[in-house]
Parts: structure tokens; C-alpha cells; sequence
């Protein structure tokens, strides 16, 4: 199966990972920042911090943002703008890649006697879409489960789980207080929403929003030092939600003509109406009715 390539993803991801996905100084010295308000730790060394980041995962849209081990612990953050219900699914996919990395590292046997002792997987998505979400919510991958478990809540044989943060303006204030770095993204990306609101175009929306941030010294002088790159990312995020829309719409649209076809091939088999009325009344073209007819005709004689 040959995959097509999607377009860039968001600017906000982008720069998030700019933030807390990069092995420079500032970079690991703000992701110790997110990892201690998250966890009330209070680690001072960034370099405990051991980045494993993995890219182009499956899909070039499956792109984890930032992974780490410390203390034990497995920690894959990811940013999204757009709500998606299959996060928990994502995190199996990604987290089965870091683990494969990990033992290889570690060469060890998982077909031997011994246990083999792997960190604790943590997902963590940062949420700054337009969905109203609450500060915190789980997504549980055996909501996904064609078949329920019976022992969902309480003891399921298999769960995975992506705890979403919402990030958005007046959301986990305590958090944005306790991580200056992530108030200062949350900050930037809300002031560029506010400017679109206000009837800006979005290369203005943008940078208004870049100035307002070099302005206001955010990331300790990062956007004045990056201004141009930064802004030449975010443009990118509106390209992106329009290729959403266009899919979300194509997606509607061939469900649509898929509840179509089958109930005109129903209304054919019942012999009921003529190929017209049902092309007219399901909004099909005259010629594919009749090819159902046709194909339904073959299917009968082949019986």
C-alpha cells in the first residue's frame, strides 16, 4: 500500500517541540521545567533528562513530540490542536517503538526466564484546540474495543490510556503558574487566536503575536531569536486545518454516498420503484443505478 504524504503539521506543534523537544540547553532546561510542575518534583539537573524522541512514525501526521526517561519513567509528551478521541491508540503505536528502542539498547532476551523490567509508560497531550474540554481528562484505548470488556472500571484485561491536559487560555492555572515555559507557548498561541478573532488576516495574526512575545521577553529572548523561523511556521498551521476541513468533509460525503449505493441496492432488490425514482430519490447519477441493477442481475444468475 503506497501512502500519500499529508501537509506540515501545525505551527503550534512545531513549536512546541521547539520548546521542549530539542538537545540544546534552554530546550532541556524548560522540559526539567514541564516534568517537575507536572510530577511536584523538584530535579535540578536538566541532563537527567534523556531525550528519545521518535519522528515520522507510521504516518508522517502519527509524530510524537517529546520523550524522555527519568527516574524510571518513560514520558511521551505530544501536542494536538484538533480533538482526537484515538489518542490512546496513538501512545500503543508510539510507545511499542521507544520500548523496542529501549531493549535494544539494553540487549536483552524478553524470550528468556527472567522478567524483564522496562519504565513506566506515561502519555501525556497537551490540548489547545477549540474543543471545550476540562483541565484533565483520561482516554481509555477499550473505548475503542469493537467488543466492550466486560471489566471496563474495574479489572480489564488490557487498557492503555493518554491523559489530556488542556492547555488553553484560563485552563490549569496552576500549572501555568507552577511552569513558566508552558504559560509563555499557551500565551503565544492564544494571542494569535485573540488577533484572528479581531478580524486580522493570519500572517498579521501571527506577527503581532511574535512582536507581543519578543515584546513581552517570553522564552527568555527565544522568539526574538527565532522570529523569523517562527513565523514562518505558524503560517503553516492554517494550510493544516484546512486540509482538515477538506477530509472531515470528504469523509461525510463518502459515508454519505456510501448509505446511498446500499440503500439503492435495496430498493432495487425489492423491485419496488424504477431505476429513475430511486436515482432520484437516493441523489445518485441514472448510470450508477443501473449499474447496481445490472451487478444485482449477474449476482442472481451466478446463484
Amino acid at each position: 500500500m503506497e501512502f500519500q504524504t499529508l501537509p506540515q503539521r501545525e505551527y503550534k506543534d512545531r513549536l512546541f517541540k521547539a520548546i521542549f523537544g530539542r538537545d540544546t540547553e534552554e530546550s532541556k532546561r524548560w522540559r526539567l521545567e514541564l516534568y517537575n510542575a507536572l510530577n511536584d518534583t523538584s530535579y535540578t539537573d536538566p541532563n537527567e533528562l534523556k531525550l528519545t524522541t521518535i519522528e515520522n512514525f507510521i504516518y508522517i501526521t502519527m509524530k510524537n513530540d517529546v520523550s524522555f526517561l527519568l527516574d524510571s519513567q518513560m514520558n511521551l509528551y505530544e501536542q494536538q490542536s484538533t480533538f482526537n478521541p484515538n489518542m490512546p491508540l496513538r501512545g500503543l503505536l508510539y510507545f511499542s517503538q521507544l520500548y523496542l528502542a529501549y531493549l535494544n539498547e539494553k540487549d536483552v532476551d524478553i524470550f528468556g526466564k527472567t522478567l524483564v523490567k522496562i519504565p513506566t509508560p506515561r502519555f501525556l497531550v497537551f490540548y489547545n484546540g477549540d474543543k471545550k474540554l476540562p483541565d484533565v481528562t483520561k482516554f481509555r484505548l477499550s473505548e475503542a474495543f469493537i467488543k466492550p470488556d466486560k471489566d471496563v472500571g474495574k479489572d480489564c484485561d488490557f487498557e492503555w490510556t493518554a491523559t489530556v491536559v488542556n492547555i488553553n487560555k484560563n485552563c490549569n492555572k496552576t500549572l501555568h503558574k507552577k511552569c513558566v515555559s508552558l504559560y509563555h507557548y499557551s500565551s503565544f498561541v492564544a494571542r494569535v487566536k485573540d488577533n484572528l478573532a479581531a478580524g486580522m488576516d493570519k500572517h498579521a495574526a501571527v506577527v503581532s503575536a511574535v512582536d507581543f512575545a519578543i515584546i513581552n521577553n517570553y522564552l527568555d529572548g527565544f522568539f526574538k531569536r527565532q522570529r523569523e523561523d517562527i513565523i514562518m511556521f505558524s503560517m503553516t498551521e492554517f494550510d493544516q486545518e484546512a486540509y482538515d476541513r477538506h477530509r472531515r468533509r470528504e469523509g461525510y460525503e463518502d459515508g454519505a454516498q456510501d448509505k446511498a449505493i446500499e440503500a439503492a441496492t435495496n430498493l432495487l432488490k425489492m423491485k419496488i420503484l424504477t431505476p429513475e425514482q430511486i436515482a432520484q430519490a437516493q441523489g445518485l447519477p441514472l448510470e450508477q443505478v443501473l449499474e447496481l441493477q445490472k451487478q444485482i442481475s449477474e449476482q442472481a444468475v451466478e446463484a
